[in-house]
């Protein structure tokens, strides 16, 4: 029988693994530096404190690197939230079940309008974003969004509850190209703090959606944590175990990582642990010196600034004037965030950043979907 990555993970402590970490030395950093094929003990290095001096010497690997695999390009996205009912209760989420706040899940009309908007401003890749309420915004909803806007885009990507093989089988006919499914955190015991009622809830079951989109044959899986809610370094470290792990069984399918970092909503959750600006650029130089083809996303909870500086640093894709609300773009501006949003540019004015950095701006994913 084949291990699964909840079999890999269940071998690994998350108090040794930090103390791992925070173990490093300078030689070891070195050594991950001069290393042609990093490993993940060469990642720890990398993510440690060790490494913080060679913080320049990461970022001018990392650029390199990217430059390499992805040229002068980046690929521009747009988020379209389509609900934000939901029933799960998340101590950091604007749509948790026990903030009292209007609920709206858009109609096939309003996700045509919200459409004709995205699609005004260049963009040939979506992101479609729901709160996780099985019964409201289900399969059949999410089928029937995406049979909608097929054929006005190249690529759908997905970022929704965690679903069954056999349900992302039929998104996938229906021409879903990519899944988003963040773990949060990989750890155990915060993880049951900060999820204590709903689907959501089910650690283990969030957990294996990766191994159930690889078995599905998904073209793209994107991984990541929020930073905030435990350790960023383990569960970094935990993200790239999965990350390989995943690569390994699934090598026909594609990945990203993201790295989002806890931002103020209502009912607000203050991080337990910081993560600083120089400890995110340090974490995108580190995954990618680890690996050279993931593709690393940065959306806009982060400030207009941090953008400017990191986008030729090793990230290959960019969200902007992301709209966190059902319906935000053109039918109810006005409606609910899930999360206050940082760099609130317009897509002409980051395109032009871009540019003006000597970057390619792409509008769809790397590789056209054939429908």
């Amino acid at each position: 029988m084949n291990k699964t990555f909840q079999d890999i993970f269940d071998t690994y402590n998350w108090d040794d693994t930090l103390v791992s970490i925070l173990s490093k030395t300078e030689n070891d950093v070195l050594n991950a530096l001069r290393s042609n094929k990093r490993t993940l003990e060469d990642f720890k290095a990398l993510i440690s404190p060790a490494a913080r001096p060679y913080l320049e010497d990461m970022a001018q690997l990392s650029r390199q690197l990217t430059k390499k695999r992805f040229g002068n390009t980046i690929q521009m996205y747009s988020p379209m939230y389509l609900s934000n009912e939901c029933l799960n209760i998340c101590t950091y989420c604007g749509f948790s079940l026990t903030n009292k706040i209007p609920r709206r899940t858009l109609t096939d009309a309003e996700i045509l309008k919200e459409v004709e908007y995205i699609k005004s401003k260049g963009y040939d890749h979506i992101l479609l974003v729901t709160g996780e309420a099985n019964r409201t915004v289900g399969v059949d909803y999410i089928s029937n969004a995406i049979n909608l806007i097929r054929k006005h885009f190249s690529n759908i990507t997905i970022e929704v509850q965690p679903l069954d093989q056999e349900e992302y089988e039929l998104l996938i006919d229906n021409g879903l190209y990519a899944v988003l499914v963040y773990q949060e955190t990989y750890h155990r015991d915060e993880y049951k703090k900060h999820h204590p009622k709903g689907r959501k809830s089910n650690f283990d079951y969030r957990l294996d959606t990766p191994d159930r989109l690889g078995k599905a044959g998904i073209h793209k899986i994107g991984l990541g944590a929020l930073f905030g809610l435990e350790d960023w370094r383990a569960d970094s470290f935990f993200t790239a175990l999965h990350l390989k792990y995943l690569q390994k069984n699934y090598w026909k399918t594609k990945y990203s990582i993201s790295f989002p970092r806890l931002r103020p909503h209502s009912g607000g959750l203050e991080p337990k642990v910081e993560m600083t600006d120089p400890d995110l650029v340090q974490l995108i130089c580190a995954f990618r010196l680890l690996d050279e083809d993931v593709e690393l996303s940065i959306s806009t909870r982060e400030s207009e600034i941090f953008r400017n500086n990191i986008v030729n640093l090793g990230i290959t894709s960019i969200s902007a004037e992301s709209k966190t609300n059902p319906g935000g773009y053109a039918v109810e501006p006005q409606s609910l965030e899930q999360f206050e949003i940082s760099d609130e540019r317009s897509t002409e004015e980051v395109a032009e950043m871009l540019k003006g950095q000597g970057l390619e701006v792409v509008w769809k994913d790397w590789e056209h979907f054939q429908q």
